[in-house]
């Protein structure tokens, strides 16, 4: 079999895995009815608020014309949220318009108003106004990680036991067990109310970006971008590291050795070729789940990205949102999938045999 033949079988699973996964985010939505519970209070609140506006401004109002606008209202609201068709009605069509990138609008002020939009607004703005905050914070990082774990841990593997290794050993355990949003609370008390380098208020990341101006951006971003990286930089040390070290000690690079092979052949053809697929699974796969966002880290930095998207799509029941996420990011596993076995047929000769 070809290795075309192969990729192809691969993509053409993984796309059915995405539709499968939409169907079942779909399905759990709408049978179990938790969107039907949170659309219910929705409406009972905007009811109850129009009833109030009603006492306000008619106040000759007899208990009959009363209680008609109210159930004319009330059934406005429920026919706009989809609430006088079945949950199959009302969710499952959202998979095929999603299919067919058209994300649809939202059903909720709350999410237009975390992509700094107003309502009525379409998922796709939404999404688009808010994906390049979660990049500029949390992808970032990442990427700051992988650039400097990626050499540092071979080198700290073939120095197994040294200073720096026990240094490094010492601090992925260490930020391995400190919370990232506890973290960032400690960073903003010293670094922006004692230390006023940093804003208190994490929210203008919305203006920089729309302004384009790279010095706000800067000055929004550092901050959390050096909390994010201070708490991942160990994990990224350690597992390259420990990858690096697993093939070290390995018998056929015991036995390249032994040949009299020069070392750098050695880490060449030997280490760097059985290590690269793994460390390149993790560096990929990170970089590809950073866009989810991290919604307790996000609520820290009051930072409008995908995470607190995400959070607050699920507090007001908005379906057609949740489906458009969950679709975007796993068509994003997706790729990254795809992209993997595409490095793995460069990087294992075993996968071209």
């Amino acid at each position: 079999m070809g290795v075309g033949t192969i990729l192809l079988r691969r993509g053409i699973i993984l796309i059915f895995v995405l539709i499968a996964i939409l169907f079942l985010t779909a399905i759990i939505i709408g049978a179990s009815g938790y969107d039907t519970i949170i659309l219910k209070a929705i409406v009972q609140q905007q009811i109850q608020a129009y009833k109030q506006a009603i006492q306000r401004r008619l106040v000759n109002i007899t208990e009959e014309e009363f209680t008609r606008m109210i159930e004319e209202y009330q059934a406005t609201l429920e026919k706009s949220y989809g609430l006088d068709k079945p949950w199959y009605e009302r969710v499952l069509p959202n998979v095929y318009r999603i299919l067919t990138l058209n994300l649809g609008n939202a059903t909720s002020e709350d999410v237009c108003q975390v992509g700094g939009l107003t309502w009525p607004c379409k998922v796709a703005d939404v999404v688009m106004a808010t994906l390049p905050r979660t990049i500029i914070m949390i992808t970032v990082a990442e990427l700051i990680c992988a650039a400097i774990a990626l050499p540092i841990g071979p080198w700290i593997a073939y120095r197994r036991g040294s200073i720096a290794d026990r240094i490094v050993v010492g601090y992925a355990a260490l930020f391995n067990a400190v919370p990232v949003w506890w973290l960032g609370l400690v960073f903003i008390y010293v670094f922006s109310y004692n230390l006023g380098i940093a804003p208190t208020n994490f929210r203008g990341i919305i203006s920089a970006i729309k302004e384009g101006s790279l010095v706000e951006i800067l000055r929004y971003a550092w901050l959390p971008i050096v909390v994010v990286v201070i708490a991942f930089l160990g994990g990224w040390l350690y597992y390259t590291r420990s990858m690096v070290l697993r093939v070290i000690t390995e018998d056929f690079v015991m036995v390249a050795r032994a040949k009299g092979l020069p070392e750098r052949l050695v880490v060449r053809r030997h280490i760097v070729r059985v290590a690269a697929p793994p460390i390149v699974t993790y560096t990929v796969l990170a970089l590809a789940s950073s866009i989810g966002g991290f919604i307790i880290t996000e609520s820290v930095f009051d930072w409008p990205g995908m995470g607190t998207l995400y959070y607050t799509a699920i507090m007001v029941g908005d379906a057609n949102t949740l489906i458009a996420l969950i679709f975007i990011t796993t068509v994003v596993y997706i790729a990254a999938r795809f992209v993997l076995e595409i490095l793995y047929v460069l990087l294992d000769p075993r996968v071209r045999l």
